[in-house]
């Protein structure tokens, strides 16, 4: 989702954080059930009707389901697709990787999270990918300090995934998250040129989310408005947490394990450093 409100960025209070730390839990637990559940021979809407199961069980709702006409409970999609897939009859097969973003609404505030699973066995320049995709947002999260700037957080994203001759997506960004989906500021995955970066203080919450493709940084929506895919087919992984920016340390509010990786995986970097 990528539609955000102009203006202050949002200090938490205390008391705020407090709730706000319920509903991002409960984001990230039903995004590590739901990761759980993919399977080869399954469909996408059947992953979806399970989300939306645990959040009946969890006493949450969607924060995506009907937000500007989105018609799914959560955003799932293929391979190729970027963001804001919806769940559908194809089948899911070994040797994909499914993206989920799973946000909801718990007690007036938003958890969003998102990962992506592989399926079965996956080629090795994909294992690359979902390395250094996920590696990239925790790169970015260290950043989420009182003091530092927005822009060297956004920039250590592209920093990080150009070494693997990989590409950020420029048009879909993070955001500000809260009692809105969508808050000020933007997080985009790259270091905006020509403008002034904010400085980060503590009780800011960000949703930090590297969507990273294989092959070039170009873009597609298609027919049905929502799904974004790489222009050129290639993969795309997107990882994402909701972090406070603390006056020491960041915290992860939606935190969960990394991604499990195999112990023999060539991380060589191939190109230079770049912003």
């Amino acid at each position: 989702m990528a539609k955000k409100k102009k203006g202050r960025i949002p200090i938490k209070s205390t008391a705020e954080l407090n709730e706000m730390r319920e509903a991002c839990q409960t984001a990230s637990e039903i995004l590590q059930a739901t990761a759980s559940f993919i399977e080869a021979g399954k469909t996408t809407a059947e992953v979806d009707a399970y989300a939306a199961e645990l959040m009946k069980q969890h006493r949450c709702e969607s924060a995506f389901l009907n937000y500007r006409g989105f018609p799914g409970n959560i955003c799932i999609g293929f391979n190729e697709e970027v963001v804001h897939g919806i769940g559908n009859d194809r089948v899911i097969q070994d040797g994909d990787i499914i993206k989920i973003d799973v946000g909801i609404r718990k007690g007036g505030w938003i958890g969003d999270n998102a990962t992506t699973v592989p399926v079965g066995p996956i080629d090795e320049a994909t294992k690359r990918l979902l390395y250094a995709t996920e590696q990239a947002l925790f790169n970015a999260i260290e950043y989420a300090v009182e003091g530092n700037r927005l822009y060297d957080l956004c920039g250590s994203v592209n920093s990080f995934v150009r070494q693997f001759k990989f590409t950020v997506v420029r048009e879909m960004v993070g955001h500000g998250v809260g009692r809105e989906l969508h808050e000020d500021p933007q997080v985009p995955n790259y270091r905006p040129l020509g403008r002034r970066s904010p400085i980060l203080k503590e009780g800011m919450v960000l949703a930090i989310e590297p969507m990273v493709n294989a092959g070039s940084s170009g873009i597609l929506t298609l027919e049905d408005g929502w799904t974004v895919v790489t222009e050129d087919g290639a993969n795309s992984a997107h990882f994402e947490h909701t972090v406070l920016v603390g006056k020491d340390a960041p915290e992860i509010l939606t935190w969960r394990p990394r991604t499990a990786l195999p112990e023999q995986l060539d991380l060589t970097i191939e190109a230079p450093l770049g912003s």
